[in-house]
């Protein structure tokens, strides 16, 4: 596929076909990552990780594990 770059502001902007955008899991104001390998441009769709409660807990240790941290006298309910 042959595209245009077109003056944008102080940039230049390449308009994505609706067809691969979507192939791609990009949409109207999706986090896209803009790379540059050599003579190449390349644009990758950011896709948000899920992590678990365990993947989480399993990162604390002994070592990085703080103590309580004093708040005062209970306020309201917390107290129950």
């Amino acid at each position: 596929m042959v595209a245009k770059a077109q003056k944008w502001g102080n940039s230049l902007a390449v308009r994505l076909p609706k067809s691969m955008a979507e192939e791609c899991g990009i949409e109207a104001d999706s986090p896209v990552e803009i790379l540059r390998q050599e003579d190449c441009i390349i644009i990758k769709a950011l896709v948000k990780r899920q992590i678990s409660l365990e993947t989480l807990l399993s990162g604390i240790t002994e070592d990085n594990l703080h103590s309580e941290i004093p708040t005062g006298t209970p306020a309201g309910k917390e107290f129950l």
